[in-house]
């Protein structure tokens, strides 16, 4: 039992990358409620499982990877589903995805480079995180109910798109300063 215990914290993040597509499924197939449902679920798990992972130190390597592409994969597949349904403006799936995608890049461009970049999580990305996800389980909300609050939208939107772009300017910063410490190094 003490093995399980140990491993609930994947456990439920192996739940919300099941999650993913089951929500995309139910965003494409209209079952509006039920995909609100699953969501709520997986924020639900993500909230547990990071608890249960600090405050019973029950981490793990595998954790450490396993939950960040859980949440990736369920926020990549939601953004694009609502995106293709047209409940979330295509520029605005673009910018959540092209952010992640550079950063990702980044963090290759730099080892490739050798330059000592610290891969950690800024504030201002976990806040971009928490308003991508406000953002998606309102929009997933307002379709349940068949309720249209455009300016409520509108000032989500923003949200979104001011605190991603200003979460990839803070890690582009960081990057840039890895890499002119490496080139520095180097000299």
């Amino acid at each position: 039992m003490n093995g399980l215990l140990r491993q609930f914290p994947n456990i439920l993040s192996a739940l919300r990358l099941v999650a993913a597509p089951c929500t995309a499924w139910l965003i494409l197939d209209h079952a509006d409620g039920a995909a609100v449902c699953v969501f709520g679920f997986a924020g639900l798990s993500d909230a547990l499982d990071g608890f249960l992972a600090k405050r019973f130190a029950l981490t793990s390597r595998f954790g450490a990877w396993l939950d960040p592409a859980a949440d990736k994969l369920l926020m990549l597949a939601s953004f694009v589903t609502l995106t293709i349904i047209g409940a979330v403006p295509f520029w605005l799936t673009a910018l959540v995805i092209g952010r992640d995608a550079a950063i990702v890049l980044g963090v290759l461009l730099a080892r490739a480079l050798d330059a000592p970049l610290q891969i950690a999580p800024l504030l201002v990305g976990k806040a971009s995180t928490v308003v991508q996800v406000v953002y998606i389980a309102l929009v997933l909300l307002l379709l349940a109910l068949d309720v249209s609050l455009p300016r409520v939208i509108f000032a989500g939107v923003i949200a979104v798109a001011a605190l991603t772009l200003a979460s990839f300017f803070a890690y582009a910063y960081v990057w840039l300063q890895a890499v002119a410490a490496g080139r520095h190094a180097a000299q």
